[in-house]
């Protein structure tokens, strides 16, 4: 029996933040119950016999669903042949989070939450379109921790518009306090299509610049460092052992199944997604034509390229003898000139056969990781 991880995709939000490239929509609420009746359907079909190691179910704003759509999607949830020390995490947003929707998740064996904040600045939070405040934020921390979820992370960004260094500090140090036991730090990156996107290109969004930019990533690592939380990746901080267990799936090259409209799986070597079209995915489901859009068989070539740009985000780096193991090619006959060139510049480090981004090297990760892509 093969041991999997899955992913679930609510497309429901309130409303759309400014930043958000997501599939994700608002003004949706009237197919709610119909989307989770086909997803509950998915689940099932699309899981069958395989034991599940890890489940993350992301959006979109999941707490944003009814409470009646989320009691139909949990029956499908509790006939998943889960392992005995299964992670299961659901993304939350302050605002959408009920006392009765936190029990329905208990019961249903979630024992991970993620829950969005961004800034703990009442004013940057309107200013990027959030729904929710810093009061909203800390009473549903708060409620979650008294209902027992004892494994939380909270979501950050930073370089928002008009966010100083000072602001950055003031979020970092007032999440700390709350002592969650994983933190991500993500840099706004102003996507195509976004509102942001539109404001970028009419010069109406006053961004920090690269060097405040720089000084709030590196504050970032100094400060989770010395409050006792280890970076492991790019982006994500935690106290020893309570690293995503889910997402290092994906940083691993792990196999995993979406359900859900927009969902990506990645399974015995190919990858396919989900429409993005949430009725367009209702009708699929109902008349059991679910289509795997770009359905794709992974070559080597694609294998080797993504064990080592998903590898490389994760501080440890990678593994010269897993990849070996894996693909039974020696690393250095495939990427022999790039990681001499990345050596040398102090990019990368190679030590105790691990392969991995040096500080200097995580700043400018995305230009070398773009560097492993194979000429075909």
């Amino acid at each position: 029996m093969a041991c999997i991880s899955l992913y679930v995709h609510i497309p429901f939000c309130k409303q759309k933040c400014l930043y958000c490239d997501f599939p994700s929509y608002s003004g949706k609420e009237n197919i709610m119950i119909d989307y989770a009746k086909v997803l509950a359907k998915d689940i099932e079909q699309s899981v069958e016999q395989n034991e599940v190691s890890t489940i993350f179910i992301g959006g979109g704003t999941p707490t944003y669903l009814s409470l009646e759509a989320w009691r139909i999607i949990a029956k499908a949830i509790e006939k998943i042949n889960k392992s005995n020390n299964i992670e299961f995490t659901v993304e939350c947003n302050p605002g959408t989070i009920t006392d009765k929707k936190l029990k329905l998740f208990k019961n249903i064996g979630v024992n991970r939450l993620s829950i969005g904040l961004q800034a703990w600045q009442d004013d940057l939070l309107k200013k990027i379109g959030r729904i929710h405040n810093v009061r909203e934020f800390k009473d549903s921390f708060n409620l979650s921790r008294s209902l027992g979820f004892n494994n939380i992370n909270v979501d950050l960004m930073f370089g928002l518009p008009d966010q100083t260094l000072e602001d950055w500090k003031d979020t970092l140090s007032n999440v700390v306090k709350l002592n969650p036991e994983h933190i991500s730090c993500y840099s706004l990156i102003i996507e195509e299509g976004t509102f942001f996107y539109e404001m970028y290109n009419k010069d109406k969004l006053r961004l920090p610049d690269e060097e405040v930019e720089r000084s709030m990533y590196n504050y970032t690592l100094n400060f989770l460092k010395e409050n006792g939380y280890l970076q492991y990746e790019i982006s994500n901080f935690a106290k020893s052992g309570r690293e995503c267990k889910h997402n290092l799936v994906y940083w691993n090259l792990g196999e995993y199944i979406g359900c859900g409209a927009a969902s990506h799986s990645y399974i015995n070597e190919m990858r396919y997604f989900k429409t993005r079209n949430v009725e367009e995915y209702i009708a699929e489901v109902n008349n059991n034509k679910v289509i795997k859009e770009s359905l794709h068989k992974n070559s080597l070539k694609d294998d080797m390229e993504e064990f080592m740009f998903m590898g490389l985000r994760k501080i440890e780096g990678i593994s010269v003898d897993d990849f070996y193991n894996r693909f039974k090619r020696d690393i250095y006959s495939v990427y022999n000139p790039i990681i001499k060139k990345y050596l040398k510049q102090n990019l990368l480090i190679l030590e105790n056969g691990r392969l991995f981004l040096s500080k200097r090297g995580i700043e400018v990760s995305n230009s070398i990781m773009c560097d492993f892509i194979l000429d075909t």
